[in-house]
Order: structure tokens, then C-alpha cells, then sequence
């Protein structure tokens, strides 16, 4: 019956060392150790009781060590949220660039160009009298990729439109009969959809 006492007793007694008392007596750390640690708790201890601005002086130093961690982590948060912004902005000129090789119109050879505002400054690209004609009709649209400008289809340009407002540059819209005003002196002045400028 003493066999199934010693258990519970040692069990018991366990529970009423302190925690180094426990690493002790499991021997995760020797005797030095343990009274070293015991040491510096009690100079803490004494440290504190004896100069009270002292250890205002370090509860200080503690908050500002969090303020700073804290600051660290806002400052390491903001920069993972840019890099991820830029992340996404460079997959969206892939897809643009990928849209607007894959559907781009060939540019025609002469000495037909159409005239259009990027910008403060006006611009030019060649076209053919049929591109002309679809420029006229809202069909095609340029879009500018790399740092050059595309005709691309009008469906197109909006899908590019979606990525980034700023790709796209000329997309005339179809030209609309508007009903004649009686009253409006150039009624008889019609101005061509094509007009070279």
C-alpha cells in the first residue's frame, strides 16, 4: 500500500515547486543554473523595491521597444501591400501587351496618316483609306503598348480599357445621324467623318 502512496505524495510535492525547481529536478538544467536564475530574480526584486524610477525607467523602456515593433510591422505591412499593387500592375501589362499582339491590325504602308491627341500632343498613324473608313464607324481603336501605338478592334480596346484606362488612346465613336436642327444656321455645312487635319 506504501508502493501506491509514494506516487501520489511525489505528485502532490511536484506541484509545489516553482518551475525552476521542476527543470531542476527533471534535469533540464544543473544546480549552477538554477541558482543563478534564482539570483537575478531576487536583485529584480530588490532592484525594483528600492528604486521604484528605476523600474518605471524600464517598463518605459519596454513600451517603447513595443511602439517600435509595432511601427515595424505598420511599416513591413505597407511595403508588402506596394510590392503587391506593383505585383498586380505588371501582370496587368502582360495581359494588355498579350491582348494587343494577339489582335493587332496591320499597319499599312503609304503616306495616309490619321491624326489623333495623346495627351498635350497630337500624333499620327499611318492608315489606309478602309482603316479610315473604320476609324469613322467606331469599329477599330488605337491603343498604345510598350510605348507604341496599335490599331486594334473596338472590343478589344475595351477589354484593354478594363485593365487600364489610360492604354487607350483614339476610340471614335460611331457617328450618329442627330436630327437637323431648323434653327441652326450650318445645317447645310455637314463636316465629313474622314477629315484630314
Amino acid at each position: 500500500m506504501d508502493d501506491y502512496a509514494l506516487p501520489t505524495f511525489t505528485f502532490s510535492f511536484a506541484m509545489s515547486l516553482s518551475l525552476r525547481d521542476q527543470l531542476f529536478a527533471a534535469g533540464l538544467i544543473n544546480e549552477k543554473q538554477a541558482k543563478q536564475a534564482g539570483k537575478h530574480q531576487g536583485q529584480q526584486r530588490r532592484e525594483q523595491a528600492k528604486n521604484p524610477a528605476a523600474a518605471a525607467a524600464e517598463q518605459q523602456r519596454i513600451a517603447a521597444l513595443q511602439a517600435a515593433e509595432a511601427a515595424k510591422a505598420a511599416r513591413d505591412a505597407e511595403l508588402n501591400r506596394i510590392a503587391q499593387e506593383k505585383l498586380k500592375q505588371k501582370e496587368m501589362r502582360a495581359q494588355i501587351k498579350q491582348l494587343v499582339e494577339q489582335n493587332r491590325l496591320p499597319m499599312p504602308e503609304g503616306e495616309d496618316y490619321y491624326n489623333f491627341i495623346d495627351g498635350k500632343k497630337i500624333r499620327r498613324i499611318p492608315v489606309n483609306p478602309a482603316l479610315r473608313a473604320r476609324f469613322g464607324k467606331g469599329e477599330i481603336a488605337i491603343v498604345r503598348a510598350d510605348g507604341r501605338y496599335h490599331i486594334v478592334p473596338a472590343a478589344i480596346a475595351e477589354r484593354v480599357r478594363e485593365r487600364d484606362p489610360h492604354s487607350v488612346v483614339a476610340k471614335p465613336e460611331a457617328v450618329e445621324s442627330k436630327p437637323v436642327d431648323d434653327n441652326d444656321p450650318y445645317k447645310d455645312f455637314v463636316v465629313p467623318d474622314d477629315l484630314m487635319w
